[in-house]
């Protein structure tokens, strides 16, 4: 066990082992709303959800388990909040693909994310990316799965006049106003673990109003369900396309930008970032989440990334690999808790959409507003990934208002070659689509 702590990174001289144990069970708290969320999401593809649960909490695991070990760092890693909404909404329902060739594309992508990592090269691209444009991005996501969590709550809906308008007051409705307002109360008086609460309650009041069904035979307990529905289910037929080479990077770029941003807000709240900015292990933490990726795409996930929730296992105390390791025997525990999960209703999870839509919008506040010719491009990504209901028409639509904006107020210098290229394509997959 001590040789075990020590390949961790824990030093008994500087930390104590139940505080990275209860660190790392406050993360897991904090953040296994993923198990009733990212279900409910990629379900609406057409894949089973019993499985999704055990995908869920099996890719969790793994990620969580390679970070513990490889990087050290008190850190979570689960389905990526906003790329499994890219998955089910922007590739399956407006591109058209199968989620069979969805997870074919989140394979491609952690493969690419493990030789980028590798090589180095995700540093070329961040850097070919302007600031504010990155946090255009972050805070885009934020209202793209806030919008998701009014939808699936029937509290935002399609109208013929004006194409969205306020839905019918029905249960599930009445269901998603409680969870959004309730985890905001929850969040605004700083308890832990308030997302999970908000969904545990949501769904238990759901019950009387018939929005929360049991099936016959109901048990809290069970063996994990079968995988086997989307294990390894990929379907590479007609990938070989423009059109999915933009969306693989598309998927790199929200995941570098995410990843990073998180690990860099982590480690500052940990205190191991240095003095130029640069983070201890880092290459190891984004290894281990393009490992994640690739191992979650065969188990029939969406692509895995670090979750900023870990921030309250950091601040229980968490400084080391113990704390990740025990958030990753806590999802492996959760396997046999998936007839809990099942139950919740998508209702019951729109407020932990909604809130996690409020903390990305953080990243506004980052972004140069008194330049137009950086506000502008910002302000497009952000809109249309919400109204063209895509993540990666966003960030295309972004990079090229940035560009042509530029161009046309002669500001050459924030130009860069990989920009005129990205441009470019991202014109052809316009004009083919």
């Amino acid at each position: 066990m001590t040789f075990l702590f020590k390949v961790l990174g824990f030093d008994p001289k500087q930390m104590k082992l139940r505080t990275e144990i209860i660190a790392g069970a406050t993360t897991f708290l904090t953040m296994s709303y993923i198990l009733a969320v990212n279900p409910a999401i990629l379900a609406s593809t057409g894949m089973d959800k019993g499985a999704l649960f055990t995908a869920t909490a099996l890719a969790s695991a793994i990620a969580t388990f390679l970070l513990a070990f490889m990087a050290k760092l008190p850190f979570a890693q689960a389905p990526s909040m906003g790329l499994n909404a890219f998955f089910a909404y922007t590739l399956c329902q407006a591109m058209g693909y199968t989620w069979q060739h969805s997870l074919a594309i989140m394979l491609i992508e952690g493969f690419a994310f493990i030789l980028i990592t590798f090589l180095n090269v995700r540093e070329m691209i961040l850097s070919s990316i302007p600031y504010n444009l990155r946090f255009a991005i972050s805070a885009g996501i934020g209202m793209f799965i806030a919008f998701i969590g009014l939808k699936n709550a029937g509290i935002i809906v399609a109208k013929e006049a004006t194409f969205v308008g306020l839905g019918a007051f029905t249960p599930t409705c009445i269901i998603g106003v409680i969870a959004i307002l309730l985890s905001g109360v929850l969040m605004a008086n700083n308890i832990k673990g308030s997302l999970f609460w908000s969904i545990i309650i949501t769904t238990i009041i759901g019950i009387p109003m018939g929005v929360t069904k049991f099936s016959d035979g109901w048990l809290p307990l069970a063996m994990p369900q079968d995988i086997s529905p989307i294990f390894c289910k990929f379907n590479f037929a007609g990938l070989l396309s423009l059109k999915t080479l933009l969306v693989v990077f598309s998927l790199l770029l929200v995941n570098i930008f995410d990843t990073l941003g998180t690990l860099m807000g982590l480690a500052d709240k940990t205190g191991i970032m240095l003095q130029d900015g640069s983070i201890p292990r880092v290459k190891e933490a984004m290894m281990s989440d393009a490992i994640g990726t690739t191992v979650g795409a065969a188990l029939g996930s969406s692509t895995i990334s670090t979750y900023v929730e870990s921030a309250s296992g950091v601040a229980e105390g968490g400084k080391s690999g113990v704390t990740s390791f025990t958030v990753g025997l806590l999802f492996v525990l959760a396997l046999f808790l998936s007839p809990i999960f099942m139950i919740i209703p998508s209702a019951a999870t729109s407020g932990a959409l909604v809130m996690v839509g409020v903390l990305m919008l953080d990243s506004v506040k980052k972004i140069n507003l008194q330049d137009i010719s950086e506000s502008f491009p910002a302000f497009i990504t952000m809109i249309t990934m919400v109204l063209c209901y895509s993540i990666a028409d966003g960030v295309c639509l972004g990079i090229l208002a940035y560009v042509i904006i530029k161009i046309c107020t002669k500001k050459w210098k924030d130009i860069n070659l990989t920009l005129c290229i990205l441009s470019i394509l991202f014109i052809l997959y316009f004009i083919n689509n």
